[in-house]
């Protein structure tokens, strides 16, 4: 076992769900349709959105670590009948591999060691180079054309 793909928790995004389109302009967050399927990749379920699935499109802060100058958040999708991914270690979702891809390499304190622009069918590959450097303490993964954050890797237990 080397590394583990961890989707975004459920429980920070359900109360989003039972909010007003206008609540949600109020904290800068957007209710969506995707009309034509597989444009928006849900960050909790880490599977792309079917068309006519309803998400909510919320900024959300991916490193949240206020000593690093690497903090960073961005906009993310979470289907409104997302389930959490519960993914086996090496396993690399679909989502990800079927896209370009910008991966993050950050050591322990949040520093970049890293950045690379790969193929999403090369993501294992990848994530087995860098967890086998005892420096890299997790890999970010974002959309490569938008920049989007994705999903995080760790060191598989």
């Amino acid at each position: 076992m080397t590394y583990q793909i961890q989707p975004l928790s459920l429980a920070s995004f359900a109360p989003l769900f039972a909010l007003s389109d206008v609540e949600l302009a109020v904290v800068g967050a957007r209710r969506w349709t995707d009309d034509l399927g597989g444009r928006a990749p849900c960050r909790v379920s880490l599977q792309d959105a079917e068309a006519g699935d309803r998400l909510i499109l919320a900024n959300h802060a991916h490193l949240a670590d206020p000593t690093s100058p690497y903090r960073a958040a961005g906009p993310i999708f979470v289907r409104e009948a997302a389930t959490e991914a519960v993914l086996d270690p090496d396993q690399a979702p679909g989502m990800l591999t079927r896209r370009p891809l910008s991966i993050r390499i950050y050591d322990v304190a949040n520093m970049m060691l890293e950045g690379e622009v790969i193929a999403g069918a090369d993501l294992d590959g990848r994530l087995r180079h860098w967890f086998a450097h005892p420096k890299t303490e997790q890999v970010h993964i974002h959309f490569a054309p938008r920049g989007c954050y994705l999903a995080r890797a760790v060191r598989a237990d």
